[in-house]
């Protein structure tokens, strides 16, 4: 089976129990994650963690980058100035998870890890990228705008611009309930972020996984220990 989730932002805990207790992950199977798995929640360390080594015991896991986890990179080396990475309680969150004080500090094979991220993947039936795409722009250029397609959050969808396919992505949180319709319907764009790490927001809370093949979604609620950025204002 074909699997995509999105908006990890350290919620460990909740990410291996949709991987290991709800979707039942084989290394026959494939889960897409359409970046931000870093900051905001407890433990991004921990997420990358366990991404590399599912990669590295043979499960596919394709990922595409987002724009918390180039903002972490560009942190660490030194091209983001610290007060304009993130704010103090979630720069102390990552750092921490992470044993340092400082981004440059954070082990190289992690910085690697994420340098080597695509902007976006193609499949068959789909097309997946963090944000989205600015369909107003030249198609040779719409497919090459990393700042688009890392934090877009507003666009009108064309399908003809993705050669019929249809947009999977996630960064802008929404309702289950929104998702839920979207899904019901097989909408063109698809937003899968269902907002994870604000815990206290009802309406939110969730990780999302759609299965590709059979249109299933599993949502897995979170499951995280106390942390103190959990709401979106």
């Amino acid at each position: 089976m074909r699997y995509a989730t999105t908006d990890l932002h350290g919620c460990l805990h909740s990410f291996r129990h949709l991987v290991e207790e709800r979707l039942r992950l084989t290394r026959a199977d494939t889960l897409y994650v359409l970046g931000d798995f870093v900051n905001k929640g407890p433990d991004s360390r921990g997420v990358l963690d366990y991404l590399m080594r599912l990669q590295a015991d043979g499960y596919q896991l394709p990922c595409v980058l987002g724009n918390h986890d180039l903002e972490l990179l560009e942190a660490a080396r030194g091209r983001r100035p610290m007060a304009g990475w993130a704010s103090p309680a979630d720069q102390n969150l990552t750092l921490g998870s992470f044993g340092v004080a400082h981004p440059q500090d954070i082990p190289e094979p992690y910085l690697r890890w994420i340098e080597a991220l695509p902007l976006s993947l193609d499949l068959p039936d789909f097309v997946l990228v963090h944000a989205g795409f600015n369909f107003r722009l030249p198609p040779d250029e719409m497919r090459q705008d990393q700042h688009s397609m890392l934090n877009i959050k507003d666009f009108v969808f064309d399908a003809s611009r993705l050669q019929g396919k249809r947009l999977l992505h996630g960064h802008n949180p929404k309702p289950v309930a929104h998702l839920r319709e979207q899904v019901e319907k097989r909408s063109g764009a698809i937003d899968l972020d269902t907002g994870c790490v604000y815990r206290h927001n009802p309406e939110l809370c969730h990780l999302a996984a759609l299965n590709l093949d059979t249109w299933e979604l599993t949502l897995q609620a979170n499951i995280e220990p106390g942390y103190p950025i959990a709401r979106r204002g």
